[in-house]
């Protein structure tokens, strides 16, 4: 049996959380291994909506949770969301969730610093959520961040806060923002401790036993791949790479252990906050699909753009992040539409792409090409099996396996659990 990675193929909110859940009903572990609390997961049971920020979706369905060191970790964010899914009758304590002890911490000068820069620019401003996701990576990569183990050494945490506070305050007092007190930082960490030292391990050293054992791991990425710091649409991304390899050095596993790479796609494409969408619909079309797809992101609450499926994209997340499959979701959206369209390929100043070059200025000026297909009258929705599906709908599937160069192994056709087709087990490899 393979592990698998599950990775979103456009620029997130692709319905990860379903697909994630429905596979770690067949998982023992389910790893984040990347991103902040930037990134939401929504899953549907039953009567009950649990919206997930940093708990791996896992642990809905009972299997132990683990927050990886790719992961940067707020931990008042981390410790409400514990609160309220334990509201709604989930167990979420150290026994369930294992976090890396070596996960470097979101601080509150972090977020000062996010909104303080998202100000600043104005007009040009990237749309981060402003929750210090990339000032905490940068601090990471600078090597002067707090890591969750730290807390357990006060003079540790003392001296890097030194570090800290020397270099954000001089950027906040640069950009007219309040500093930070290191007795009231230091104090508040302090409380955190005991509350979070209780989760932490060598989360390395539990994978490992586990893959051994041949328990069954799942990876749970968050953004998508063209939002990641390298392949996406620069510098409209996150600050962190969402390719499946990132799993590997983000739960800190060989890179045979990752397994099967899952890549997420809706049937249409969305995408929040600002930067290059080619096929978004400024139209009718385009606010039917946000109404019909109740497209707000999970955690900003912002209304989604929307727009046709952009086949040229997806192929371009296929090829760098090595999917092997997709899971496609929300085709029940579509239903009812008479006609469809599909990018196929972009033109920008005269030339064609069948690529979106990197260049942001190429980014921005690119034109799609389309290719129209035939809607369908009859539902989607609730279809378990393909011979429940209209005709029209399979041949849009399939002409999407076409263009993105990957089989569609699995099709969501509702929020709820069950409401999917499979056609083969990615834990079968």
């Amino acid at each position: 049996m393979a592990n698998v990675a599950v990775i979103g193929a456009q620029w997130g909110d692709e319905g990860k959380g379903k697909v994630v859940d429905w596979l770690a009903s067949r998982a023992d572990i389910v790893v984040r291994f990347q991103g902040g609390h930037n990134a939401g997961h929504t899953l549907v049971v039953g009567n009950q909506t649990y919206k997930l920020s940093l708990l791996p979706s896992g642990l809905v369905r009972g299997k132990l949770g683990i927050i990886g060191n790719g992961v940067v970790v707020d931990p008042e964010a981390l410790l409400a969301e514990i609160a309220r899914v334990r509201a709604q009758g989930l167990a979420v304590g150290p026994e369930t969730l294992r976090i890396a002890e070596n996960a470097p911490l979101i601080l509150p000068l972090h977020a000062a610093l996010d909104q303080a820069r998202e100000a600043a620019r104005g007009a040009r401003r990237i749309g981060t959520t402003g929750r210090g996701i990339g000032p905490a990576y940068e601090d990471k990569v600078a090597r002067r961040a707090i890591r969750l183990a730290d807390l357990g050494e006060p003079e540790t945490l003392s001296a890097r806060l030194d570090e800290l506070l020397l270099h954000h305050n001089t950027l906040l007092q640069g950009l007219g923002a309040e500093p930070f007190s290191k007795d009231v930082l230091l104090a508040r960490l302090t409380e955190l401790a005991p509350l979070l030292l209780p989760y932490a391990e060598p989360v390395w050293e539990r994978l490992d036993e586990a893959r051994r054992a041949g328990r069954r791991i799942l990876f749970e990425g968050a953004q998508a791949v063209m939002l990641d710091v390298d392949h996406g649409t620069y510098p409209f991304v996150t600050s962190s790479n969402t390719v499946a390899a990132t799993a590997a050095a983000g739960a800190g596993v060989g890179p045979a252990a990752v397994g099967t790479v899952l890549g997420i796609a809706k049937a249409y494409c969305t995408r929040v906050g600002s930067g290059p969408f080619p096929t978004e619909l400024h139209d009718e079309t385009g606010r039917l699909l946000g109404e019909r797809g109740h497209e707000f992101g999970t955690v900003t609450g912002r209304p989604r753009r929307c727009g046709w499926f952009d086949a040229a994209l997806v192929r371009q997340a296929v090829k760098v992040a090595g999917i092997q499959g997709l899971a496609l979701t929300k085709l029940d959206v579509l239903d009812g539409l008479p006609e469809l369209r599909v990018g196929v390929g972009y033109r920008i100043g005269g030339e064609s792409f069948r690529h979106l070059p990197a260049a942001p200025g190429a980014q921005a000026a690119a034109v799609p090409v389309y290719e129209t297909l035939a809607g369908w009258q009859g539902s989607t929705r609730g279809a378990r099996s393909w011979a429940e599906l209209p005709a029209a709908a399979v041949k849009y599937v399939r002409r999407i396996e076409e263009l993105v160069e990957a089989p569609v192994i699995l099709l969501s056709t509702s929020p709820e659990r069950d409401d999917t087709i499979l056609m083969r087990d990615p834990f079968e490899g």
